[in-house]
């Protein structure tokens, strides 16, 4: 609670709070600061904020010192003075806004205490007398919602003094001085010597030795603000805006306008409490007049109702965290199964690999051993050829020695006839000789291994494994044109040696993605016909003809801008001087159902600031700039949202769909190429061709999300805010090729959410306003 206890600009406990038209409090000291005069009111500021009475502006303009109480300025509580009720709505419109919904931007300044605050912008002449106010010479800015607010001749009085929250500090204060006894917290005595001071913003409590030599007042320490501490007595004649009585009470609070006489009543138009006095004045006399207790009890309802509403949606947080821690733990669980599951995938290919790996191995090895039998067997084979060679070498050398000629010469007789004993030796050695013809003395096998191993297609697999996301889904089927392997290897082998043989598709390397698909393909080991080139052939994703889609030497393709949520045929054939070869066999690749896509910083207006891997945008630059989605619609229904994470000073974002030309330097919609609705945090026109068509109530905020319903079937775009139809179908009749698109200017960021389903049920539409 304590956060709810300081102000949002001093970050200290609030004092003499006021309450601006925006609901938050501000202290009264720190809204002195924070109020901005306009240059062209010559005024000087602090005689604006003058109580009433003789006071001097010296004493009214002086902030309280540290430890001080509110000091004079206390009489500016006083409420809205009857007959002169100032309407809130009215002191928050700082410039005038058209139908068409534009506002005209005011840039932002800065307070001499960092607070970021809007200049006024200077009323059309005659606002001022049509409200009734006097001459508005300042503004004041909400620190927290950057709302402004003008001030009108009353100045800081015009807003009334919040009583309320002041007890509830004064409560909060003795709660914390009874927890703690007000002791120095930095003494090394003991015990501890009295605190004398207390520092707001380091929460500490020091002695006056202490303080001199811890907490000195300079340098960082000369901003802090050093008060009393819990339960010291406050500086003679300071007040603390409840106060409290001698019995120790706390005092009921007087009229403003009379003195003696106690607040008994509560005026529902003027939205403030009065006395019977002011009635007997006749101010309230045609107001809703009611009974101050009845008046608060039926507040307080109010109040608690709107907080069990704040107390459901606190409990369905604490689910929700509930939810994201078991989320938490699922996630641990699965990424362990997904890296166990990885692990034995991989390991199966090993396990693969090395069986593998030995049926190659004993292939290598009954090849060596068939070539060392061939090569023993032809070694005995010449080792006994050459012994019989040798011998009968041997023999005839002992022939050729014989000095016998007779013996040389002898006849033998045979069953025929006679013959010489030479002749038949002669002819032994030539059969001998004959036996040594050419390649019989040559190796029957090589020492080389006549095989090749090709490991490339195994080896780019492998750098390519990857797992398949879901956000591009892929199918894919084989159509076999053959009955069998058999029949497709005499097909092959049927088409002439000349014409390149048919491409394998790369089934491994064939994906989708959104609406684009990729396909990849080579040519069958030992091809030697020359290839020049590939053609690629898809049919129209509806089962229709096939067409040439790329015709070159890659074997790589990549088509984009297809239809989402179709299925798509593909085949491919090569060809060179002498022909066409035949076509692959067709592969079938699925499209995505939905689009998966993200901001385009290609095609971005160079203001867009891009984040979020591209998903969130923002712009550097006041004016509006465009930036479109990575997707093209041409056929089928598709549904985004954009969530504002960020909307300040009432910006008119718009948001739709363009032409990939269209004019990127101006709202979404002003040209011919774009149609859109831009919305601002009341309203929302559809524009097209700087038309603006059905103003619809209801805007956005922070927080806020926009869901755009692209119907191609219907050729229609309509519109929903935080699921919620915004008016009828903004258009018909639109055809064509669409992209996502936004415009926005530095005061907004949004986040896109793509993927999603089409919305099946929806929520009543809101009536365009007349």
């Amino acid at each position: 609670m304590e956060e709810e206890l300081k102000c949002p600009v001093c970050g200290s406990l609030f004092r003499e709070p006021i309450i601006l038209p925006c609901s938050h409090n501000v202290c009264l000291p720190c809204a002195r600061t924070i109020a901005v005069q306009t240059p062209d009111n010559e005024q000087h500021l602090p005689a604006l904020l003058q109580p009433r009475g003789p006071a001097p502006p010296a004493a009214a303009a002086a902030a309280p010192g540290p430890g001080s109480g509110p000091g004079p300025a206390a009489s500016l509580d006083s409420e809205c003075a009857a007959g002169g009720g100032v309407d809130h709505a009215d002191k928050l419109s700082l410039h005038s806004e058209t139908d068409s919904g534009y506002g005209s931007y005011t840039p932002s300044l800065k307070s001499p205490n960092g607070v970021r605050v809007l200049p006024l912008v200077p009323a059309p002449p005659g606002a001022a007398a049509q409200r009734g106010a006097g001459p508005a010479g300042s503004s004041l800015t909400c620190p927290q919602c950057h709302r402004s607010a003008s001030l009108d001749q009353r100045g800081l009085r015009g807003f009334q003094r919040n009583r309320l929250l002041e007890a509830i500090v004064q409560r909060y204060q003795q709660g914390r001085a009874s927890a703690a006894a007000a002791k120095c917290q930095l003494c090394d005595r003991s015990p501890p010597e009295p605190a004398v001071v207390l520092c707001e913003q380091c929460d500490v409590m020091y002695c006056s030795a202490c303080q001199l030599r811890c907490h000195p007042a300079r340098g960082p320490f000369a901003k802090h603000r050093l008060v009393p501490p819990p339960g010291a007595p406050g500086p003679p004649g300071g007040g603390d805006g409840g106060g409290k009585g001698a019995g120790g009470g706390r005092k009921l609070p007087t009229c403003a306008e009379h003195d003696l006489e106690n607040y008994s009543m509560y005026c529902a138009s003027c939205r403030s409490p009065v006395c019977y006095q002011c009635l007997e004045d006749g101010r309230h006399g045609k107001h809703d007049v009611k009974a101050l207790g009845a008046a608060w009890k039926q507040h307080k309802a109010q109040l608690s109702q709107a907080l069990n509403g704040v107390s459901d949606k606190a409990k369905e947080a604490k689910e929700f965290l509930v939810q994201l821690k078991n989320l938490l733990q699922q996630i641990q669980e699965n990424g362990l199964d997904y890296e166990a599951c990885l692990v034995a995938q991989c390991d199966a290919l090993v396990d693969a690999l090395t069986r593998q790996k030995a049926k190659l191995l004993t292939k290598v090895t009954k090849e060596r051993e068939h070539k060392l039998k061939v090569v023993w067997d032809q070694i005995n084979h010449c080792t006994l050829k050459l012994r019989q060679s040798t011998g009968l070498m041997e023999y005839c050398l002992e022939v050729i020695k014989e000095n016998d000629p007779s013996g040389f010469l002898q006849f033998h007789h045979k069953s025929d006839g006679l013959f010489q004993i030479s002749d038949a030796l002669i002819k032994r050695v030539q059969v001998s000789q004959e036996q040594w013809v050419k390649g019989a003395l040559e190796p029957k096998v090589s020492a080389e291994f006549d095989l090749t191993l090709d490991s490339e297609p195994l080896l780019q697999a492998i750098h390519q494994l990857d797992f398949i996301q879901m956000k591009c889904r892929v199918v894919l089927h084989l159509k076999t044109q053959t009955k069998g392997l058999g029949q497709s290897y005499t097909n092959l082998y049927s088409v002439p040696v000349t014409v390149p043989p048919v491409p394998l598709l790369q089934l491994e390397k064939c994906c989708t993605r959104n609406n684009s698909v990729t396909l990849a393909w080579r040519m069958p080991p030992l091809s030697h016909n020359p290839v020049e080139g590939y053609i690629l052939e898809l049919d129209d994703g509806d089962g229709g003809q096939f067409r040439e889609v790329y015709v070159g030497k890659e074997t790589l393709c990549t088509i984009d801008g297809l239809h989402f949520n179709s299925t798509y045929n593909a085949r491919v054939k090569a060809f060179n001087s002498s022909g066409v070869g035949p076509y692959s066999k067709t592969v079938i690749l699925q499209t995505s159902d939905v689009a998966w896509f993200t901001f385009d910083p290609s095609s971005a207006h160079r203001d867009i600031v891009l984040s979020n891997d591209n998903q969130t945008a923002t712009c550097s630059s006041y004016d509006d700039r465009v930036v479109l989605g990575t997707a093209a619609f041409s056929k089928g229904v598709h549904y985004w949202e954009l969530h504002v994470d960020r909307y300040d000073n009432h910006p008119d974002p718009a948001f739709g769909i363009a032409r990939i030309n269209v004019v990127k330097d101006m709202m979404l919609g002003k040209d011919d190429k774009a149609w859109a609705m831009y919305v601002d945090n009341n309203r929302s026109w559809f524009m097209h061709c700087n038309s603006h068509t059905n103003r619809t109530e209801g805007g956005v905020s922070k927080g806020a999300t926009v869901g755009v319903l692209l119907d191609l079937n219907k050729h229609n775009l309509t519109f929903y805010i935080n699921g919620q139809q915004q008016g009828p179908p903004a258009f018909e009749n639109v055809e064509g090729v669409f992209m996502p698109a936004l415009s926005l200017n530095r005061n907004v960021q949004v986040t896109l959410h793509t993927g999603l389903e089409v919305p099946q049920c929806v929520k009543q539409p809101k009536l365009p306003s007349n």
